[in-house]
């Protein structure tokens, strides 16, 4: 999936987010070179097959999307055993390549022993990776997420040294200690510093918000790999900026409307979840509370408590075209 002399951007799996539908979506905009799954947690048994169709619908056509993104599956968990069996079944069910997280920062997840809390046994990282590795084909690539450390930044260069010792075929770097979750600063530094000492490639990943943010990380890590996820859904425009910057599409950015995107999105959600979960009005108002918060979305007042997709949609329209923006819900009741 990861050519090392070759730009890519990545789509980051988000949970709750970045589902089969969304996917699809962001697949079809022609920036992103893959995407990695929503992770699936492995704990007192290895995850069947069946799991892994169900969840990463792309398994059963060729692992990609509809719209023909490739997608990499991705799993979590501490016990090396568990871990390699789960991989199997991955790929005897469909899967292209195979990635390791262990850089989530949630307490449930790491109270149970998976994501960042490994990043405090870098032997035990590296016996994750080797075990997953073992496992599967040779022509299965198997990646690794890290975070730059538990608190410490210092601990990302251990750590990376044992996922290449693991046999990882790439890296992913998320530019923060899980000590600091999701606040900033971002360390792009160090990431330069661990691609500039390893034999496989990393990606940067880590508030690149903005145009004049990957220009920033592009200078303090020397990448040609990215991955982004809040910012693609906050700011749509952003992949295509960055694909061209990358010289990895030609596609300009489209002059997109929100109505238009989440009338796609409903669309991907009917095709894999059916009408029933399209009209559920709950995955939009999550989309548009994060363009709210991270991008320039400001009608979420007005769309907040729609009912239903339908009403959602026309609740939206309303106050994009509304002089002074005051519309709510109650303008279409």
């Amino acid at each position: 999936m990861l050519h090392p002399n070759r730009p890519a951007l990545i789509l980051a799996p988000m949970e709750g987010i970045t589902d089969a539908p969304m996917r699809d979506l962001q697949g079809a905009t022609g920036a992103f070179s893959y995407a990695v799954s929503e992770f699936l947690r492995v704990v007192a048994h290895p995850i069947p097959g069946r799991v892994f169709r169900r969840e990463i619908p792309e398994l059963l056509q060729g692992g990609k999307t509809t719209t023909g993104l490739p997608v990499q599956v991705q799993i979590l968990g501490g016990d090396p055993d568990l871990m390699a069996l789960s991989a199997m079944n991955a790929v005897q069910a469909g899967a292209t390549g195979i990635d390791i997280n262990f850089g989530c920062p949630a307490p449930t997840v790491n109270r149970h022993d998976g994501g960042a809390t490994l990043l405090k046994y870098p032997d035990r990282i590296e016996a994750i990776v080797r075990s997953v590795r073992t496992a599967v084909p040779d022509s299965i690539p198997v990646s690794a997420k890290l975070r730059l450390g538990w608190e410490d930044v210092e601990d990302i260069y251990e750590n990376a040294y044992r996922v290449v010792a693991g046999g990882a075929s790439w890296l992913t770097i998320h530019a923060r200690t899980r000590a600091q979750g999701y606040k900033p600063p971002v360390f792009w530094k160090p990431i330069g510093v661990v691609r500039e000492s390893l034999p496989i490639p990393v990606v940067a990943n880590g508030d690149i918000w903005k145009l004049d943010d990957f220009d920033r990380c592009r200078d303090e890590t020397g990448c040609i790999h990215y991955m982004i996820g809040r910012s693609a859904l906050s700011n749509p425009s952003l992949p295509y900026q960055i694909a061209e910057r990358l010289h990895i599409s030609g596609r300009p950015a489209p002059d997109w409307k929100w109505v238009d995107l989440l009338q796609e999105l409903i669309r991907y959600t009917d095709l894999h979840r059916g009408p029933k979960i399209a009209q559920s009005p709950t995955r939009l108002k999550q989309w548009l509370k994060l363009a709210a918060n991270f991008g320039n979305f400001t009608d979420f007042e007005a769309v907040k408590m729609a009912r239903s997709a339908t009403e959602l949609l026309e609740c939206l329209d309303i106050a994009s075209q509304a002089t002074p923006k005051f519309a709510t819900c109650a303008s279409v009741e």
